[in-house]
């Protein structure tokens, strides 16, 4: 039976350092290679018998993961831990491998859909830089402003009605900075739109975005970012997996919780637990399902979950944290429609009659 191999990339922009071990952690061989397909592809098949790869995340690891999983029975893409002590391409190399080989990735595994829903993310993953686009030209415009001591609230200096009397109320250099400013604004609102249609277009190509959009503040914007990031809810396990990876996991922190009592027994201390979300999560899933949210609390009165937000708030929570229950719940239902193919049901939030 051919000898399992355990292989480790270093890559980078021109250059790829190839590391492979035996299963007893022995070190055959290391090698450089192009950053190409067909140069990388080489080298894989170069190394007889099953193989396992693994590579960092990275702007290239999920074209690589397309490219080679073919290659080898694992590929495994990671988040590196930051490293101490000697560093070169080579010894990193050597040290994915190993890991690899001693099973040491697996709490820093990223999950890797290949082509998966390749339409519908692409279109979201440009909607998100386009709207990133917009929010960071506003804040520069806004931020010209106020440089002048205009800081008046709302968004007039963005609407084209407004634009030129914001203007007049700037020295002349500045003014034209702002104009200049505006063009790109505007250009940046069409691409916008664009984008948006376009989501929009994919997003009823896929029926389990149709099917989230049955939750209540869930609109196709959201239910495409949700479909698009998680591809398949059986990657998680329980809703606890799920709430970490969008961010709505609850971290409790204390420091020395035993101590000895006036008799000489160690009893546990009551301590002030510091909280907060985890900060490994997902932002785009943070924001989308936190946003659901707060659209509940605001503008949804007559919802189930409105309802319980109040009761909430009314019995002493933090309306903070009141929210960020309500966004939990929300998430939990959104992966229990997923799992189940079932559409939203509001009466499994409604509070029993008293």
């Amino acid at each position: 039976m051919p000898t399992h191999r355990y292989i480790g990339l270093d890559v980078h922009l021109q250059s790829t350092t190839v590391a492979v071990v035996g299963p007893s952690g022995k070190r055959i061989k290391s090698l450089v290679v192009d950053t190409t397909g067909r140069s990388l592809i080489e080298a894989i098949k170069g190394v007889p018998g099953p193989r396992s790869i693994c590579l960092e995340e990275g702007t290239q690891s999920e074209w690589l993961a397309e490219l080679l999983e073919p290659h080898a029975q694992q590929l495994v893409v990671f988040v590196a831990e930051r490293s101490r002590g000697t560093k070169s391409d080579e010894v990193d190399a050597w040290l994915m491998a190993e890991k690899l080989r001693t099973g040491a990735l697996t709490k820093h595994q990223v999950f890797k859909p290949g082509g998966v829903l390749l339409p519908l993310r692409a279109a979201v993953r440009s909607h998100r830089m386009v709207v990133d686009d917009v929010v960071r030209l506003k804040n520069r415009l806004r931020s010209l402003y106020r440089s002048r001591g205009l800081h008046e609230t709302g968004a007039t200096m963005f609407l084209p009605s407004k634009r030129q009397d914001w203007e007049r109320r700037l020295p002349a250099p500045l003014a034209t900075t702002a104009a200049t400013l505006a063009i790109e604004l505007d250009a940046l609102e069409q691409l916008k739109t664009q984008a948006e249609a376009r989501l929009e277009t994919e997003a009823q190509r896929v029926s389990i975005v149709r099917r989230l959009m049955t939750a209540p503040a869930i609109g196709v914007v959201r239910a495409a970012q949700i479909v698009a990031t998680v591809v398949t809810p059986h990657r998680f396990r329980t809703k606890r997996q799920f709430w970490s990876y969008c961010g709505l996991g609850i971290v409790t922190r204390s420091s020395a919780d035993w101590t000895r009592s006036p008799d000489g027994k160690l009893v546990k201390m009551r301590t002030f637990q510091a909280r907060g979300l985890n900060g490994q999560r997902n932002g785009q899933l943070k924001l989308a399902f936190k946003g659901a949210a707060h659209q509940i609390c605001t503008t949804m009165p007559s919802h189930p979950l409105h309802e319980h937000f109040v009761r909430l708030v009314e019995a002493g929570t933090n309306p903070k944290l009141a929210k960020l229950t309500i966004a939990r719940q929300l998430a939990a239902a959104v992966l229990a429609m997923w799992k189940q193919q079932q559409d939203y049901d509001p009466a499994k939030h409604s509070s029993p009659a008293r």
